[in-house]
Parts: structure tokens; sequence; C-alpha cells
């Protein structure tokens, strides 16, 4: 495996000063696997400006400047995290021969890599790294996360259960994923339809390293949306279930309401009338809601927009 190209892809959004801090880990790691025989000296450190807007581009072009095995490039705008770690694989899929995405938090076990490679010389071309526990959140993070895995399951989404974007992906995975064109992206349930041996890699996640994360609740619940959305179509199944078992129930009143009308004098019953209209209403909304969503996916699918420009390439031996 000596001679096994890797490329670490780190996605970066407005996080100079974590960068300082984890970038000499991520070299550290890179080296030491390189000394192992695992990997070439031919590998990088591929940092992805995502449009930050502030000091973040300069202080990538400062560390490559200071070092060769790291490269960066940068984004023409913001496009979130998803599109990103995308920007980062494509750009180094042609480059090398096996990629490890991670966030720039130092959050996850640098470490884990070594086995994610490991994993890769047996023969595996997709490599989950996955949480052990989640003692490190908070009780409804905690909660909300392990309820979302299930659901997705049950939706028939094919996602690791405590698996977010921390992976490696060999070059003959990605030049599949390519034909993956999707522009509503949750990653971490395309690769599992790309296929491919694979295997998990368990590990323990820190504490942020420096900074604050830049994942809002509402940016957690798009994508969780999206995820959702984006793999499976059962919500319109159920939406349509839900309308036919109303239909039943309603027809099934409406010939009790006529026998009683004929029996026995029909109560006022306008509290009940009130409430079942005012459920169905919200019911009916919460339906052409989820509807829309899909037709808005449809929509932005159609349009075949690119997932990212690239505005700018640095790295030592071809500074732009």
């Amino acid at each position: 495996m000596k001679d096994t190209v890797l490329y670490i892809v780190v996605p970066v959004y407005k996080d100079a000063d974590v960068i300082k801090v984890t970038c000499p880990l991520f070299l550290n790691q890179l080296f030491k696997m390189r000394d192992e025989g695992l990997i070439s000296d031919d590998s990088r450190i591929l940092f992805v400006d995502d449009g930050s807007g502030d000091d973040s581009w300069d202080t990538i072009k400062m560390l490559v400047d200071k070092d060769p095995h790291v490269k960066g490039i940068c984004l023409s705008r913001n496009r979130g995290h998803q599109n990103a770690v995308v920007a980062g694989l494509m750009e180094a899929k042609d480059h090398c021969d096996v990629t490890i995405t991670i966030d720039d938090d130092g959050q996850d076990d640098i470490g884990a890599m070594r086995e994610m490679l490991i994993e890769y010389g047996k023969g595996c071309e997709i490599v989950y790294g996955v949480r052990k526990k989640r003692d490190t959140d908070t009780f409804m993070k905690r909660f909300t996360a392990q309820t979302y895995y299930k659901i997705l399951n049950l939706l028939g989404a094919d996602v690791i259960y405590n698996h977010a974007d921390y992976r490696l992906v060999s070059s003959r995975a990605l030049k599949e994923f390519e034909n993956f064109h999707e522009v509503n992206l949750f990653l971490r349930g395309l690769f599992p339809m790309v296929g491919f041996k694979s295997a998990c890699v368990y590990y323990d996640r820190h504490e942020r390293m420096a900074g604050e994360g830049h994942y809002t609740i509402s940016k957690m619940f798009g994508l969780a949306f999206d995820g959702v959305t984006s793999l499976s179509v059962k919500p319109i199944k159920i939406i349509t279930w839900f309308g036919f078992v109303v239909a039943v129930l309603s027809f099934i009143l409406l010939i009790y309401s006529i026998i009683v009308h004929f029996v026995k004098s029909t109560p006022q019953g306008w509290a009940s009338t009130a409430c079942l209209i005012c459920f169905l209403s919200g019911m009916q909304m919460i339906s052409i809601g989820v509807i829309g969503e899909y037709i808005g996916k449809i929509y932005l699918e159609t349009k075949q927009r690119p997932r990212y420009i690239i505005s700018e390439r640095y790295e030592q031996d071809q500074k732009n």
C-alpha cells in the first residue's frame, strides 16, 4: 500500500482559527501513515473553502505555503457543507487512489484514518466512520439524531446508523458516484447506493478544538428533511394512505349520521365538528407542504445548475 495516494478532503466555512489548530494534526497523521507504509508521500490534505467570506481562504493559502502536502480550493460562493465535500472529492478523484472526508473541527478521531486504510487494503472501496456513542451530545440532540436514523430506515433509506460524513472512498467508487447528478445532496444516503464492498470503523467523537459550530438547528433540520425527501417517496405514499383511511372513516360517519337522523334526534355536536374540521385542515396543509417540497426539488433538479463553482486553486507547485 505504500504507493497509495491519499487525499484528505476538509471542508471549511468561517473556521480560520480552527484550521490553524487542526491542520498540524492532519499533517502529523498523514506523515505517520506514510512512515508506516500505508500511503505514498504524494498524499495531500485538500482544504475546501466554502465561500467563507472571512480570512479562511487567506489562512488556507498560508498553510499551503508552509507545507507542500497541503492544497486548497475556494468556491465562488457559499454552497453548503454537502456541496463543499463533493467539490473536494471531484477535485481529488483524478489525483489519488483514495479519499477521506473529515470536518475541520477535530471532533472526529483522526487516528481512525489508519483503520480505514487497513480496511481499504482488505478490498473495501468505501469505509464509514461510525460513532461508538453519543455521550458528548445533549439529550435532545442525541434523541433527535437516533430517532431520525430510525425514521430513515423505516422509510426504506439505506443509511449507516450514527455515521455522518467521515468516510473513506476509493477513486473507483468516486468515478461511479460522479454519475449521481442530484442537486439536493444527502451524501450519507447516496454513498451506500453506490455499492461495492464496504466496512465500518468505530471511533469516539471528541469536543470541538476551537471556535463554534456553524450547523444551526435550522440547518440540521434542513439537512434531515433533505435526507428524507432525497432518498424516499414513502412520505407521499403515507399521505395517500392517510387520505384513504380518512375517506373511509368519513363515509362510515356519514352512514352513521343518516341512521341517527332517522332513529332519534341528532345531537348538536358543534365542538366535535369544529375539532374535526381543524384537524383535517391541518393535515391537508401538511400534506400539501410535503408534496410541494417534492415538487420544489423536481424544479431544482430539472434546471441542472452546477452544484459548485471553483473560483481559485492554490498549491505550492501551481499557485493561481
